[in-house]
């Protein structure tokens, strides 16, 4: 049985009010461990930290997209009007409408963007996810494969997402379920998901090195406005990012440095405090500091973490 670790503490007063456990792995530039917390052989559902190599696997299938569109697809975004817009001009590639997503009914990711769109139903294409799913459907076009399964574990389409994941974490999955949207999610390890996320950052694969550069490049459209995965790549020098359901956070320097963690109660509260922790352990200033713990008006203690 897989055991995690005490990750980050909430301290109010200098007393230990309630902490968060989980599962971290950092690796350094050689791939060797730099730190680690938890069984790393644990094995988690990645969600949608792995987008950028499901994006991977349909440019290898051949995906044409230009890099703001390519970061579309692999992100989880808020729902602004530049995403909506952007997915649809995806799936027009694809001669297709948004009637052709099979990503589950959702409002808005983003507080804002949710807020904007108040009381009116979910729709597909407001779903975060909707950038992948349109570019699985304009791949699928692009192959002639069927459309109305796309999302079958068995379609063309997934097992070369699958097979891109295994190539990248050096693992075998074992396991398939379905993600929150709908599409294959694979269990791996956590050591599997940091090794593979090491990879494609440094890999010299010119597939690879487009989707990752579209994402740095274009760091609004992965996530969105007063998002942390946008707003760390915006402020950190060849960092990328993503963050996943559940709380599981990817995040890769431009040398290969890397730290994945996953918080077991699913808890995004330590989010901002983890990811400057592991960045200040490399030695890369945070641009942010970790969260206060506020008593009335008065900040009286901290989300720590605990190396």
């Amino acid at each position: 049985m897989s055991t995690d670790a005490v990750l980050a503490e909430y301290v109010r007063d200098g007393v230990v009010e309630s902490s968060h456990r989980g599962y971290l792995l950092a690796l350094n530039s050689d791939g060797s461990i730099h730190r680690q917390l938890g069984d790393v052989d644990a094995l988690i559902y990645p969600r949608s930290t792995i987008k950028s190599i499901q994006a991977s696997a349909m440019v290898r299938s051949g995906l044409e997209l230009e890099p703001r569109l390519l970061a579309l697809a692999a992100s989880s975004h808020s729902g602004a009007a530049m995403h909506l817009d952007g997915a649809r001009e995806i799936l027009a590639l694809a001669g297709l409408t948004e009637d052709a997503l099979q990503c589950s009914l959702d409002r808005p990711l983003g507080d804002a963007e949710r807020k904007a769109w108040g009381d009116k139903e979910p729709t597909r294409i407001t779903m975060n996810c909707s950038g992948k799913h349109s570019a699985m459907l304009l791949t699928c076009v692009k192959n002639n494969w069927p459309i109305e399964n796309y999302l079958d574990p068995e379609h063309p389409l997934q097992v070369a997402c699958k097979a891109e994941l295994e190539a990248l974490a050096g693992e075998r999955i074992t396991l398939t379920s379905t993600d929150g949207c709908g599409a294959p999610l694979f269990l791996l390890t956590v050591a599997g998901l940091a090794r593979a996320i090491r990879a494609i950052t440094i890999s010299t694969d010119p597939i690879h090195q487009s989707v990752i550069d579209a994402c740095r490049t274009h760091p609004l459209m992965v996530a969105g406005n007063a998002r942390l995965t946008t707003e760390m790549m915006q402020s950190v020098p060849g960092l990328f990012m993503k963050d996943g359901a559940e709380a599981v956070e990817i995040a890769s320097l431009a040398d290969g440095r890397t730290f994945v963690f996953k918080v077991s109660d699913g808890s995004l509260r330590p989010f901002r405090t983890l990811t400057h922790a592991c960045l200040e352990s490399f030695g890369v200033p945070s641009p942010f500091e970790p969260e206060k713990v506020m008593g009335g008006a008065r900040v009286i203690g901290t989300i720590r973490a605990t190396f």
